[in-house]
């Protein structure tokens, strides 16, 4: 696969009313504080829930009217919902870990779901997400993307840096494409990574973060001694929810990619976030990196 130029056009955001209003479900990271800025420059103060333990009540989402949520009450959402008039909702940042069945306090309304997020469970975090939103959107709240909100944060398609991938780097582009894409539709992660035309690490449940540190302790090993370069590539899981959980890179993935000896990062055009995307683009210019847009696989 060639990696294309960039032919990335501007799309629409959501059109919102005078009336309504967008609660957005904060975990960890930069996202949520992104969307409530965006919402607020537009008009829209948003409502935040903040999941505890994962969101950081020390930026900017403190500034806005908020509400804690644990991890196992996720059923109060459609509570919350109704009592500060919500009419939209976004899921966006991390959650480290599923709740534990003792944390989930024990409702009606669990009970008539129970069978569904008992399958759920075993099909892994994209069928829980499913079912989170279907159980939303039966209360009237309709569940949106962050693309539908910040459309500028989806990755372009083509080269995003001025360092551009070489000859070489084309073989660990392919294959680590190939084997998030696989990866994906077990529902296990989203990205990979190859060094020398062949995948050498797979995301798992520690995340990008994980992946990388790995990747960084294994540059030793005997079969990688000498190996040079390297891609790490994220991508969407084949038939994924696209409204929650895309694929994301920003400044520290960078970092982190430069720290495990990587030559660059490809993401899915159209169907991952970046995230600060100049101070991205200028730290990985800076390091030496390349950064590109992959073009989408099958929806």
């Amino acid at each position: 696969m060639t990696v294309p130029t960039t032919t990335s056009e501007p799309l629409p955001r959501l059109s919102l009313g005078r009336n309504d209003r967008v609660c957005i479900v904060a975990g960890s990271g930069r996202l949520p504080v992104n969307i409530a800025r965006s919402l607020a420059a537009g008009g829209h103060e948003p409502f935040i829930v903040m999941v505890e333990g994962e969101a950081d009540r020390n930026s900017a989402l403190s500034t806005f009217e908020n509400e804690d949520l644990k991890v196992g009450e996720f059923a109060r959402l459609p509570q919350i919902m109704a009592a500060h008039r919500i009419t939209h909702m976004v899921l966006a940042g991390g959650v480290a870990r599923r709740p534990a069945w003792r944390e989930i306090p024990i409702t009606l309304a669990l009970l008539r779901l129970l069978p569904r997020v008992i399958a759920a469970f075993a099909r892994g975090d994209d069928g829980l997400l499913r079912i989170l939103v279907q159980g939303i959107e039966q209360h009237g709240v309709r569940v949106v993307g962050v693309q539908d909100i910040v459309p500028d944060l989806l990755a372009p398609e083509g080269p995003m840096t001025r360092t551009r991938p070489r000859k070489g780097d084309q073989a660990d582009i392919d294959a680590a494409l190939a084997a998030a894409r696989a990866l994906g539709a077990l529902d296990i992660g989203q990205g990979a990574v190859a060094i020398g035309g062949r995948v050498i690490a797979l995301e798992g449940i520690e995340g990008t973060d994980g992946l990388l540190e790995r990747v960084k302790s294994l540059r030793g090993h005997g079969r990688l001694a000498g190996k040079q370069r390297g891609v790490l590539v994220k991508c969407s899981k084949p038939g994924q929810e696209l409204r929650v959980d895309l694929p994301t890179i920003g400044p520290a993935t960078v970092l982190a990619a430069h720290a495990a000896g990587l030559a660059g990062i490809g993401v899915e055009a159209g169907k991952s976030l970046v995230l600060d995307i100049a101070a991205m683009v200028e730290r990985a210019d800076a390091l030496g990196l390349f950064v590109v847009g992959l073009p989408a696989g099958e929806p």
